[in-house]
Protein backbone atom coordinates (compact mmCIF):
# COMPACT_ATOMS: atom_id res chain seq x y z
CA UNK A 1 0.00 0.00 0.00
CA UNK A 2 1.42 3.37 -0.97
CA UNK A 3 1.33 6.37 1.35
CA UNK A 4 -1.38 7.93 -0.79
CA UNK A 5 -3.49 4.75 -0.61
CA UNK A 6 -2.99 4.47 3.16
CA UNK A 7 -4.03 8.09 3.63
CA UNK A 8 -7.13 7.55 1.48
CA UNK A 9 -8.08 4.48 3.53
CA UNK A 10 -7.66 6.20 6.90
CA UNK A 11 -9.62 9.25 5.73
CA UNK A 12 -12.41 7.06 4.36
CA UNK A 13 -12.60 5.00 7.55
CA UNK A 14 -12.39 8.04 9.84
CA UNK A 15 -15.53 9.38 8.16
CA UNK A 16 -17.32 6.16 9.24
CA UNK A 17 -16.52 6.52 12.95
CA UNK A 18 -19.57 7.24 15.10
CA UNK A 19 -18.58 9.03 18.30
CA UNK A 20 -20.75 8.64 21.41
CA UNK A 21 -23.98 10.61 21.04
CA UNK A 22 -23.72 11.99 24.58
CA UNK A 23 -20.03 12.92 24.18
CA UNK A 24 -19.01 10.60 26.99
CA UNK A 25 -16.19 8.21 26.12
CA UNK A 26 -15.86 6.57 29.52
CA UNK A 27 -17.90 3.79 31.08
CA UNK A 28 -17.19 1.36 33.91
CA UNK A 29 -13.72 -0.18 34.02
CA UNK A 30 -14.92 -3.30 35.87
CA UNK A 31 -17.29 -4.04 33.00
CA UNK A 32 -14.52 -3.20 30.55
CA UNK A 33 -12.31 -5.77 32.23
CA UNK A 34 -14.98 -8.45 31.65
CA UNK A 35 -15.11 -7.50 27.97
CA UNK A 36 -11.31 -7.50 27.63
CA UNK A 37 -11.09 -10.94 29.25
CA UNK A 38 -13.80 -12.58 27.15
CA UNK A 39 -13.43 -13.99 23.66
CA UNK A 40 -17.05 -15.13 23.65
CA UNK A 41 -19.61 -14.10 21.07
CA UNK A 42 -19.69 -13.49 17.36
CA UNK A 43 -19.62 -17.17 16.44
CA UNK A 44 -21.94 -18.56 13.78
CA UNK A 45 -23.72 -20.62 16.43
CA UNK A 46 -24.34 -17.65 18.78
CA UNK A 47 -27.66 -15.89 18.91
CA UNK A 48 -28.06 -12.10 19.11
CA UNK A 49 -28.24 -12.19 22.91
CA UNK A 50 -24.86 -13.88 23.41
CA UNK A 51 -22.45 -11.67 25.36
CA UNK A 52 -19.67 -10.44 23.10
CA UNK A 53 -16.22 -9.85 24.46
CA UNK A 54 -13.30 -8.04 22.92
CA UNK A 55 -10.73 -10.75 23.69
CA UNK A 56 -8.19 -7.93 24.20
CA UNK A 57 -5.70 -10.14 26.07
CA UNK A 58 -5.27 -12.26 22.96
CA UNK A 59 -3.12 -9.44 21.54
CA UNK A 60 -2.32 -7.01 24.37
CA UNK A 61 -1.02 -6.82 27.90
CA UNK A 62 -3.35 -4.63 29.97
CA UNK A 63 -3.23 -5.41 33.68
CA UNK A 64 0.46 -5.70 34.70
CA UNK A 65 -0.52 -8.57 37.04
CA UNK A 66 -2.02 -10.64 34.21
CA UNK A 67 0.09 -13.71 33.54
CA UNK A 68 -1.14 -14.59 30.07
CA UNK A 69 -1.48 -12.19 27.15
CA UNK A 70 -0.64 -11.92 23.49
CA UNK A 71 2.08 -9.85 21.92
CA UNK A 72 0.64 -9.13 18.48
CA UNK A 73 -0.44 -5.69 19.72
CA UNK A 74 1.50 -3.33 21.98
CA UNK A 75 1.41 -3.51 25.75
CA UNK A 76 -1.33 -1.24 27.08
CA UNK A 77 -0.24 -1.25 30.73
CA UNK A 78 -0.25 2.29 32.16
CA UNK A 79 -2.09 3.38 28.99
CA UNK A 80 -4.00 6.27 30.56
CA UNK A 81 -1.23 7.24 32.95
CA UNK A 82 1.32 7.43 30.11
CA UNK A 83 -1.04 9.72 28.20
CA UNK A 84 -1.80 11.86 31.26
CA UNK A 85 -5.50 10.98 30.86
CA UNK A 86 -5.74 13.68 28.16
CA UNK A 87 -8.95 14.44 26.26
CA UNK A 88 -7.38 14.12 22.79
CA UNK A 89 -5.80 10.79 23.72
CA UNK A 90 -9.15 9.54 25.01
CA UNK A 91 -10.86 10.44 21.73
CA UNK A 92 -8.02 8.85 19.72
CA UNK A 93 -8.33 5.61 21.72
CA UNK A 94 -12.08 5.50 21.09
CA UNK A 95 -11.52 5.95 17.35
CA UNK A 96 -8.89 3.17 17.31
CA UNK A 97 -11.22 0.73 19.09
CA UNK A 98 -14.24 1.73 17.01
CA UNK A 99 -12.44 1.46 13.65
CA UNK A 100 -8.72 0.74 13.75
CA UNK A 101 -8.36 1.43 10.02
CA UNK A 102 -9.25 5.05 10.73
CA UNK A 103 -5.86 5.23 12.47
CA UNK A 104 -3.72 2.71 10.58
CA UNK A 105 -4.83 1.55 7.14
CA UNK A 106 -3.35 -1.93 7.51
CA UNK A 107 -4.12 -2.47 11.19
CA UNK A 108 -4.58 -6.05 12.38
CA UNK A 109 -6.91 -4.90 15.15
CA UNK A 110 -10.59 -5.69 14.68
CA UNK A 111 -12.88 -2.76 13.86
CA UNK A 112 -15.02 -3.45 16.91
CA UNK A 113 -17.61 -0.67 16.57
CA UNK A 114 -17.67 -0.40 12.80
CA UNK A 115 -18.64 -4.05 12.31
CA UNK A 116 -20.84 -4.26 15.41
CA UNK A 117 -18.68 -6.59 17.50
CA UNK A 118 -18.96 -4.17 20.43
CA UNK A 119 -21.64 -1.57 20.98
CA UNK A 120 -21.11 2.02 22.16
CA UNK A 121 -21.56 1.12 25.84
CA UNK A 122 -19.12 -1.78 25.63
CA UNK A 123 -16.50 0.40 23.93
CA UNK A 124 -16.96 3.03 26.67
CA UNK A 125 -16.38 0.32 29.28
CA UNK A 126 -13.17 -0.82 27.55
CA UNK A 127 -12.15 2.84 27.37
CA UNK A 128 -12.56 3.09 31.14
CA UNK A 129 -10.38 0.00 31.59
CA UNK A 130 -7.67 1.73 29.57
CA UNK A 131 -8.05 5.23 30.93
CA UNK A 132 -9.61 5.29 34.40
CA UNK A 133 -6.91 6.11 36.98
CA UNK A 134 -8.43 3.45 39.28
CA UNK A 135 -8.25 0.70 36.65
CA UNK A 136 -5.64 -2.01 37.17
CA UNK A 137 -4.19 -1.01 33.79
CA UNK A 138 -3.02 2.28 35.34
CA UNK A 139 -1.74 0.96 38.68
Amino acid sequence: VSNAQATAITQRELAKVVLPADGSFMGNWQEGQKIANSGQGGQFSDNDKTFRGGNCYACHQLDPKELSYGTLGPSLKAYGKDRKFGAEEIKAAYIKIYNSQAVAACSNMPRFGHVGLLDEKQIANVMALLLDPKSPVNQ
